[in-house]
């Protein structure tokens, strides 16, 4: 049956390496239909803050699989990342990146690299929530949920029970975000458990990236949260030959989009020097995705073939090669050698990241949820926390809340600061009851607030401090 799909050809080297990949495909025998969309940099200027037509949601939501060349964001405020808005829009909250070397026809330091990176899609600091606070302070909001967590870990597991891959990584820096990728760290601890078959471990991200980076073929299947997963991945493709070579995919419970882990590279467009490959690659996950796995394991060989025979296009061109083209001319050698099998590298396998696998989520145990308190933020151009401190424990004490302690950047300042610590304009300033046997409601925090405004205090927001089931749902000061 054909399969439609939605395709856009981007910007930049982005129509030349799709119209490539969709040369490639037709040649192969792909059983494909499209709804071609504009998306990218002309949107944009257009007024369309996603780099996308409203009426081209359609097309995507309709067709429930998405192929997309790279695109150019206009410098400047004001537009938001088509990735971001597709992935969430969409529910895509996986992100499959398989990486591998090609040695010795591409060069590389790593010739046994081959890995897979599944990185979080929704959440994390790409939830995209900032805001300027004070003249100097700025804030970025990492978010992470329970269920989202869990299905990306599950979505890992499953993965490599499917593939037939034996380990699976987590990366996080739960030793310092305690909560958020502490979080991470919980559910893949308690979803490990349920694929003994699969060995597993946990790395905290900055030495577990310096491992990758030296001897990554120690690792097999890394799940990351977010912002990890992308600078991982992009660190593993580089250090594998190029990033020109790896596809990426994008995967939800219905909808999937496919694209080049790489950019728009103005620099080079229309000069016949662009690599389809990553594009292509991705082409290969999309067709294995949709069923079609003959052709997407035709279209592979004669790729792996195509680099075995040392034709490579600039950016991979090296004193192994023996042939360097551009853009079609690779188009053309792969085409030409569609039917053919590797002789050295590893023939093509199926890589199916769909299909009927287990990503239940556990249902949710409800806590007794109690309010112990707030932290209110202030905007303060004195730079004195026992000024501060001071004031703010005169006025709160004819109130039920009194002041537990001041941060500035989230080390304690007050009481029993260091004076040698650098304050900025912006203080957190944590009020809890002084009798912890009472009930504590909003209104005793509104009263607080009442009483700071009145004073001349300028708050900038508030958090409200609550525990559940006896277990603290917020952070400690550094120095507390």
């Amino acid at each position: 049956m054909t399969s439609k799909i939605t395709v856009a050809y981007g910007d930049g080297i982005g129509p030349e390496i799709m119209e490539a990949c969709l040369k490639i495909m037709q040649a192969a025998g792909a059983d494909l239909s499209y709804d071609v969309i504009e998306i990218g940099e002309k949107c944009y200027l257009e007024g369309h803050t996603s780099g996308i037509r409203p009426e081209d949601w359609e097309k995507i939501v309709s067709n429930k699989i998405f192929f997309k060349a790279p695109i150019t964001t206009p410098q400047g405020g004001g537009y938001k990342s088509l990735n971001v808005t597709i992935r969430k829009t969409l529910g895509l909250f996986s992100n499959i990146r398989p990486i591998q070397s090609f040695h010795p026809f591409v060069k590389t330091k790593h010739s046994e690299l081959d890995l897979v990176v599944i990185r979080e899609n929704e959440e994390d600091l790409y939830a995209g929530i900032e805001h300027r606070q004070t003249q100097e302070v700025y804030q970025c909001l990492k978010l992470m949920s329970r269920s989202g967590c869990e299905r990306i870990i599950r979505y890992a597991f499953e993965y490599a029970r499917h593939m037939g891959r034996k380990k699976v990584t987590c990366m996080t820096k739960d030793n310092i975000m305690k909560m958020t990728d502490g979080l991470f760290r919980k559910v893949f601890n308690d979803i490990r458990e349920e694929y003994p078959e699969i060995e597993s471990d946990h790395l905290i991200i900055d030495i577990g990236a310096a491992r990758l980076a030296d001897t990554p073929e120690n690792f097999d299947v890394i799940v990351l949260p977010n912002l990890y997963g992308d600078i991982v991945s992009d660190i593993i493709a580089q250090i594998s030959g190029s990033v020109g070579l790896a596809g990426s995919c994008n995967v939800g419970k219905e909808s999937a989009m496919f694209e080049a882990i790489h950019g728009s590279a103005p620099d080079i467009a229309g000069q016949d020097k662009a690599n389809p490959s990553a594009l292509l690659m991705a082409g290969v996950m999309m067709l294995n995705h949709l069923g079609q796995v003959e052709v997407a394991n035709t279209i592979k060989n004669a790729w792996l073939k195509t680099i075995e025979d040392g034709i490579a296009t600039p950016d991979i061109f090296s004193e192994v090669s023996t042939s360097k083209v551009g853009t079609q001319g690779f188009v053309d050698e792969v085409i030409r050698r569609l039917g053919q099998q590797p002789e050295h590298l590893p023939a093509a396998t199926t890589q199916q990241t769909g299909g009927e696998w287990d990503l239940t989520e556990s249902a949710l145990t409800i806590q007794e949820r109690k309010l112990e308190g707030i932290d209110v933020f202030l905007y303060e151009e004195n730079r004195d926390p026992e000024y501060i401190g001071n004031k703010l424990t005169e006025l709160s004490q004819d109130n039920q809340l009194v002041l537990q302690m001041v941060t500035n950047r989230g080390i304690k300042v007050f009481p029993n600061g260091n004076p040698q610590t650098y304050c900025t304009d912006h203080w957190r300033c944590r009020f809890k009851p002084e009798n912890t046997s009472g009930a504590l409601s909003q209104k005793h925090l509104m009263s607080l607030l009442t009483t700071l405004t009145e004073n001349n205090f300028d708050i900038i927001k508030t958090e409200m401090l609550y525990s559940f089931d006896g277990e603290l749902g917020y952070s400690l000061a550094q120095g507390q």
